[in-house]
């Protein structure tokens, strides 16, 4: 087993790649009539951090930066399944 193989930016790889898979899986289940029911508590987004952008003005060039962090319930089985995976391969 090689270390690049488990290192830490691996591991937050495979949680960053895991969150948005669980996210885009949630809105193609959207479409689902069989899932409309349960469809609308896996995507529903919860706020957990979020910066209002924030803009600096240059005169060459006009910067703004922000960051949100709102993960839905499929994110989240996502990033689980992800750390899963990584522990286990």
């Amino acid at each position: 087993m090689s270390k690049f193989g488990r290192s830490y930016g691996t591991c937050i790889l495979f949680v960053i790649v895991g969150a948005v898979l669980g996210g885009i899986l949630g809105e193609i289940m959207r479409n689902i009539e069989a899932l409309s029911g349960l469809v609308p508590y896996l995507v529903q987004t919860y706020p957990v951090f979020d910066m209002a952008p924030a803009s600096i003005n240059l005169y060459v060039i006009k910067l703004q930066i922000g960051i949100s962090f709102a993960p839905n319930l499929m994110s989240i089985l996502g990033i689980i399944l992800a750390i899963v995976l990584f522990k286990k391969y």
